[in-house]
């Protein structure tokens, strides 16, 4: 019995364990990169784009196919004398034949050569799905701790109001208050404590969100707490061509339109190659057995019939194009438009970079500038509310103008966690382009 009850324990502890699990932010990026479907769905093209290399490379090699034919044959039929003969018999024959392409263009080559292509392009596709879900996912999380940091301030603000009505039901029996302003300090207290639930429930909401970016169930999810130092408003880069410029080597976007323009030069080849001839090998060996049914004399043993009806074939075949309604004079011509536009795609693409880059460069200037003055606001503001602490203290200042400085105070306060916040994201954005970690 004790020991059921010690397994029982066990049981509910681990259970207990698992449920305060706090998923850090490497943990929920390793997590969605693992898990997410749209990444599962690319990696699964990706070994597609593996099989039609596999596809293509097997043009190399000749083919061997085997064939077999029989007949049972009854009644009579006209002989090579020109008389009329019975001729009941079985009939077997088989034969192995082999081809193989010997020259054709060099087409097979360079469809070998654009499938490896393929392979390359469905991983970088890959790579940009994961970076976009980490770029999401990064942000999430931060979301999940600026929930955190204002649903702190909310719960100060709301002790701390809590604190003050028994000051002032202190104050107000003993004459020193009007009614009014235990009423109001009772006022700000429902308010601060109406606004605790309003930033639990804006937590809630963004673990539901990471939880389901994630795929897993919401039910005890949590993150845990990372360190985000204030951040120096100094900008990291001095300009945004820096991050381009190392943005245009390592990006994947980047990489494919290239890839997509490489494939577009086999593309032109293998086109091309259709006004080459083709020359095609092929070896056959095949033998035949008959049995009569009706002339025990004409037969002849399985083995020795199949050896001396054994014979060989050897051939070369060559095709020379000479005119197909120009279908390869145009499927060459659209092969140069495709390569045009992948040349057109790739240049977009490093204009959509730039832009886009250029965006989060202003962003983080902007958010830079942000944090700075809320910082001095902040500064400032906590510096009004010590010296409204001490008036109010000495009843030289009244509920409600104290009231109007916490206030200052607190907006100051969530002013200042959504400005860090927002600069430590688009710092991270940034670092993002450039190719450096994000998620330390």
């Amino acid at each position: 019995m004790k020991t059921k009850i010690a397994l029982f324990t066990a049981i509910l502890t681990s259970v207990a364990v698992f449920s305060q699990k706090q998923w850090t932010l490497k943990e929920c990026v390793d997590y969605a990169l693992k898990n997410n479907i749209t990444v599962k769905q690319n990696r699964l093209s990706v070994q597609l784009a593996e099989k039609d290399a596999e596809i293509a490379k097997g043009n190399f090699l000749p083919d061997l196919s085997a064939s077999g034919n029989s007949s049972l044959n009854f009644g009579s039929s006209i002989g090579q004398n020109g008389t009329r003969v019975s001729a009941d018999n079985f009939r077997l024959s088989g034969s192995l034949r082999s081809s193989t392409t010997v020259f054709n263009g060099f087409r097979n080559l360079n469809t070998y050569r654009q499938a490896k292509l393929g392979i390359k392009g469905s991983e970088l596709d890959l790579e940009v799905i994961e970076n976009d879900i980490t770029l999401n996912v990064v942000n999430t999380y931060l979301n999940v701790l600026f929930a955190k940091e204002n649903l702190n301030v909310a719960k100060v603000q709301a002790e701390i109001s809590a604190k003050q009505i028994e000051r002032a039901k202190a104050q107000f029996e003993g004459g020193a208050i009007p009614k009014g302003d235990l009423l109001n300090v009772q006022s700000t207290a429902a308010t601060d404590a109406q606004n605790v639930i309003t930033q639990q429930n804006n937590l809630d909401l963004s673990l539901l969100n990471l939880s389901q970016l994630l795929q897993v169930s919401s039910d005890s999810f949590d993150v845990a707490k990372i360190e985000v130092d204030t951040p120096s408003v100094a900008l990291l880069y001095s300009d945004s061509d820096v991050v381009f410029n190392k943005a245009i080597s390592n990006r994947a976007e980047i990489a494919k339109a290239e890839l997509n323009v490489e494939n577009a030069d086999f593309g032109i080849k293998i086109a091309k190659g259709a006004y080459l001839p083709t020359l095609s090998f092929d070896a056959s060996a095949g033998s035949s057995y008959q049995h009569f049914f009706n002339d025990a004399f004409s037969n002849t043993y399985l083995f020795k019939q199949i050896k001396d009806n054994m014979g060989y074939g050897l051939g070369l075949s060559l095709n020379i194009p000479i005119f197909n309604r120009f279908q390869t004079k145009n499927r060459v011509a659209k092969s140069f438009i495709s390569k045009e536009q992948s040349e057109l795609a790739l240049e977009n693409e490093k204009l959509k970079l730039q832009q886009t880059i250029e965006q989060a460069f202003l962003d983080a200037k902007a958010a830079a500038k942000a944090f700075d003055a809320a910082q001095i606001s902040l500064e400032a503001q906590q510096e009004a509310f010590k010296n409204a602490q001490v008036s109010y203290d000495y009843g030289s200042m009244t509920q409600f103008d104290f009231d109007q400085v916490r206030n200052r105070l607190v907006n100051a306060e969530g002013a200042m966690i959504r400005a860090k916040y927002d600069y430590v994201f688009k710092t991270k954005v940034l670092k993002f382009y450039y190719g450096e970690s994000i998620v330390d």
